[in-house]
């Protein structure tokens, strides 16, 4: 198999696992009624006049099922800390000790439930789109070595197998993920 292929088919499955791992990012970030600490982290604050993400001001530690404690290195940021974390509107209460933060998550209803397994439903499409899209780039990319003689038809027809059969992998993969996202948001 010549140079151009081989590098196309490892674009393409490069571009297959981004997308798969950005969904999983993205999963993540729903809220199921239990504390997690990447659902705040990157929120930003006020941190001495630059726009800062939580994570790189504060230890964030989860306490019990549905809280986080978030201790700032610099307690004259709490409040700045706290504005940020209410401002993000994520349904959950901040309280503060003048030493640190509690945020609780409160039970979600069954309406939230719904809402966030639509939102994760609408992410998998989303990776599901640009995971077609990269393999409409490769096939295209393929097709246009096919017409200039590069590779020959029966080289075009066994990748584009290979090119279906990897994102028919990620796709059934990315399937999992947000069933089991759905399940664990859905659970009561």
């Amino acid at each position: 198999m010549n140079e151009m292929v081989e590098m196309t088919l490892l674009d393409y499955e490069e571009n297959l696992n981004k997308q798969f791992n950005h969904l999983l990012d993205e999963l993540m970030l729903i809220r199921v009624g239990r504390a997690n600490p990447k659902i705040i982290e990157n929120i930003k604050v006020d941190y001495y006049g630059t726009r800062t993400p939580i994570n790189q001001t504060s230890n964030i530690t989860v306490q019990d099922a549905r809280m986080l404690v978030v201790s700032p290195w610099d307690v004259s940021t709490l409040k700045s800390i706290r504005t940020g974390i209410e401002s993000a509107n994520l349904g959950v209460s901040v309280s503060d000790d003048g030493k640190i933060i509690r945020v609780n998550f409160p039970m979600l209803t069954e309406e939230r439930r719904r809402e966030y397994s639509k939102e994760a439903r609408k992410l998998l499409e989303e990776a599901k789109i640009a995971m077609r899209n990269a393999r409409r780039d490769c096939l295209d990319v393929f097709k246009e070595m096919k017409k200039n003689s590069e590779i020959s038809e029966d080289d075009y027809v066994s990748l584009e197998k290979d090119v279906q059969k990897q994102i028919d992998n990620f796709t059934q993969k990315a399937d999992n993920a947000c069933e089991k996202k759905v399940a664990e948001i859905m659970e009561v």
